[in-house]
């Protein structure tokens, strides 16, 4: 685990680590006790939402990635609200509870779904509560989250980026597996190619998270897979413009993700972010939400 230079965090991060180490098991389709569900009109449609944390509290959205959910946060929410912060989640469109939000519901109407779809969905979930938030975009919600800053920095308190791409273009050579042959197909093989390889992989999780995983996949729009897939070949650059808006950002990033800890770092510093690297993979949220929350803290409360 490493953070920038500074003893007291790091005495700070060695203390969430050992509580991290302590996590049981637990029942992942189970929200925190006293969340609350809602919808959240956008236009693509409405995102199922749960909130959790005192109506006055600060604000902090989470965005899940593709395949992901709001449980994706289940064990960071609670301590976020210890802090004081009013905490919010929800499921990107055509994904899990999601799925009813598409491209057809657009005005006028699409066929698929765009980089265009998503910000604009995220940008109308940020300006339906306080504003500004800080935000976390989690992988594929993370390229997203920095759109809507570089549009509309004065939405945004802070910005973490949680396993999110750090290289632009074609940013899924590095996958285990796909990444050889993530160029070559259309975006509905590459879609399958992606499900086949989730279900061969689900059951290296831990039993109670891939039952969960399972029939949250069971309900997601294979479609919007397959979109999200084929954007990722297209990652924008926006690396200096979000740098330029001043809005203090947090890269966060697992010693065993996806992409290597080289680009993590290299995308930290072209935008004048911290840097946070865990003994994790690409799911900190899940493994290490005691560090991702401390880490977390040096942009929400610097």
């Amino acid at each position: 685990m490493t953070i920038d230079r500074d003893d007291d965090l790091a005495a700070r991060m060695r203390r969430a680590a050992a509580r991290d180490a302590a996590i049981t098991p637990i029942d992942w389709s189970v929200l925190p006790d006293g969340a609350r569900r809602d919808l959240v009109d956008v236009p693509s449609g409405r995102l199922a939402r749960v909130t959790l944390g005192p109506p006055d509290g600060r604000r902090v959205v989470l965005v899940p990635g593709m395949t992901g959910s709001k449980e994706d946060f289940t064990l960071m929410m609670p301590l976020l609200v210890a802090s004081g912060y009013r905490v919010e989640a929800f499921d990107l469109a055509g994904q899990y509870e999601s799925a009813g939000a598409g491209p057809e519901n657009l005005d006028p109407p699409g066929e698929r779904y765009t980089f265009e779809l998503f910000r604009d969905d995220l940008r109308a979930v940020l300006t339906s509560g306080v504003a500004p938030a800080h935000v976390l975009g989690y992988s594929f919600a993370g390229t997203v989250a920095t759109a809507v800053l570089a549009e509309r920095p004065k939405l945004f308190a802070s910005l973490t980026l949680l396993s999110a791409t750090p290289v632009a273009g074609q940013a899924l050579r590095a996958f285990p597996m796909l990444g050889p042959f993530s160029g070559l197909p259309s975006a509905t093989t590459l879609g399958a190619l992606f499900v086949w390889a989730l279900r061969h992989n689900v059951h290296r999780a831990p039993r109670e998270r891939a039952v969960f995983v399972t029939a949250r996949f069971d309900l997601t729009r294979r479609s919007s897979v397959a979109d999200v897939l084929d954007l990722m070949r297209h990652t924008p650059d926006l690396a200096d413009t979000v740098r330029a808006t001043g809005v203090p950002v947090l890269v966060v990033s697992g010693e065993h993700d996806v992409w290597p800890t080289a680009a993590h770092r290299a995308f930290a510093a072209r935008l004048d972010a911290r840097l946070a690297v865990l003994d994790a993979g690409h799911s900190p949220c899940e493994t290490a939400p005691h560090q991702v929350v401390e880490a977390m803290r040096t942009v929400m409360e610097p």
